[in-house]
């Protein structure tokens, strides 16, 4: 059955050329039309403007793909084939991806919003993840261990089988290096769900799958909603583990349902709400630089993102007059993500914008003062400028919860044990920062955090 392509030249600063995608389901090998017919429409951030249709996909679609990818398991792909021939795939799957790196970039850039500049290095990073776990892919072994005299036992690893991925919308091709590469380096078969929001790139991605050499059914690509495909991954008694990036509160509703169906291995990278704390003896200039890339960067669409930012009272007013002139000249590059010049576009979806716009306004009515920001920039697209406040307090709900949004929070502190309360204050977990010259306090800081992640 086959689906419809789309197709759109630009003729941009930064892009020139054709972009064109497959737009229906990618099930063992073939595009597909959706059992139920199913269509989501696809807008640009940046306009608001949809961009073209796309299949969504049903419970019924994902039991076809589970299928697919059950059967190629058992029969042309896993411990069948060696991890050399599985390495050398993901090399050919990587150079295809190489060579339509610009393609990528623009598709990511007109459905994500992210500035093309980023879009491309995030792809050109992909393509080193993929060339990564191919150089993995025949080094995954067990161990040999003496037991007693005349005895040993041995351990090996082996892949799970049909497995799931469910990745976000605002690194989408990157997210998806992150979950196909290893799963196929080490012989599981996957079915991805992309966001449904951003399903372009993965869509792209999977035209090249066949091309590559791998056999039908060993990639999967399922576009829909969480509520209808995401479920049914997550429930799904045939998926041996799933692999998901997004929201806490999606990351319960995967680890239950897989408790109620076949207890799937499941892994999850959740929300944050990370501190960074700038202590006196720190470079100011390189602490802003640093911390305004990590609370801005993609508009503030990042899990990690520094958005409680801790400052020492003795460098508190300089740090301020440092964010908020770098916010301010970040206005004036502010609009189309293609265009040269600019480093601030717009956020995902308006259900998003609103989302922001709400915090901001907590923000506001909490008595939090704003000091640059805290309103939409331009009247199309979901633009939002990058917004500093002072003057904060713990138990604000912006200061708490986690915004996704160019927003950040200042608050100023005395002492290292009064800051590591605060930052660790919490219930997130994600990643954390400190900026100080002192080598030895550093450690210690990063140390005390309580994070998966911490930057020094």
């Amino acid at each position: 059955m086959t689906t419809d392509v789309f197709k759109l030249s630009l003729d941009k600063d930064t892009y020139k050329g054709t972009v064109s995608v497959s737009t229906g389901l990618f099930i063992d090998g073939k595009f597909v039309k959706p059992v139920e017919g199913g269509t989501i429409d696809v807008l640009n951030p940046a306009t608001g403007k949809v961009i073209t249709t796309v299949s969504g996909g049903s419970d019924k679609d994902v039991d076809l793909a589970v299928d697919a990818a059950t059967k190629a398991y058992k029969t042309s792909w896993g411990l069948k084939v060696p991890g050399s021939t599985r390495g050398q795939m993901l090399l050919k799957l990587a150079s295809l991806v190489e060579q339509n790196i610009e393609e990528f970039a623009a598709l990511e850039s007109m459905n994500n919003g992210k500035i093309f500049p980023s879009t491309k290095a995030e792809v050109t990073n992909a393509v080193a993840l993929f060339r990564y776990y191919a150089g993995w892919a025949d080094k995954v072994h067990g161990k040999t261990i003496e037991t007693t005299e005349n005895k040993m036992a041995y351990t090996r690893h082996e892949p799970f089988g049909a497995v799931a991925a469910i990745i976000p919308w605002n690194s989408p091709f990157y997210m998806l290096s992150f979950k196909i590469g290893p799963a196929l380096a080490t012989g599981n078969t996957i079915v991805l769900k992309p966001s449904e929001i951003t399903p372009l790139t993965a869509l792209k991605f999977a035209g090249l799958v066949n091309e590559a050499g791998f056999p039908p059914g060993v990639v999967n690509i399922v576009n829909g909603y969480g509520s209808t495909v995401g479920a049914a991954l997550a429930s799904h008694p045939l998926i041996r583990k799933i692999a998901f990036t997004g929201s806490t509160l999606t990351g319960r509703k995967i680890l239950e349902a897989s408790a109620k169906s076949n207890l799937k291995v499941v892994s999850l990278e959740l929300g944050g709400k990370s501190p960074v704390v700038v202590f006196d003896d720190a470079d100011v200039e390189q602490a802003v630089k640093w911390i305004a890339g990590g609370i801005f960067n993609n508009m503030g669409q990042t899990c990690i993102a520094g958005s409680r930012i801790f400052v020492q009272e003795g460098v508190y007013d300089s740090f301020v007059k440092g964010l908020a002139d770098y916010a301010r000249n970040m206005q004036t590059q502010t609009g189309d993500p293609f265009a040269k010049g600019t480093v601030h576009g717009p956020q995902i979806s308006e259900t998003q914008f609103k989302r922001v716009m709400s915090y901001i306004s907590s923000g506001k009515s909490d008595g939090a003062n704003v000091v640059v920001g805290g309103e939409q920039h331009g009247s199309e697209g979901f633009f939002i400028k990058p917004t500093l406040f002072t003057e904060c307090t713990q138990d604000m709900k912006f200061v708490k919860e986690e915004i996704f949004g160019p927003v950040a929070a200042v608050m100023r502190f005395k002492s290292e044990e009064e800051v590591l309360e605060k930052a660790n204050d919490t219930t997130y977990g994600l990643g954390a920062g400190v900026f100080t010259q002192n080598s030895s306090r550093a450690i210690r800081v990063a140390h005390a955090f309580e994070a998966g992640s911490t930057f020094w």
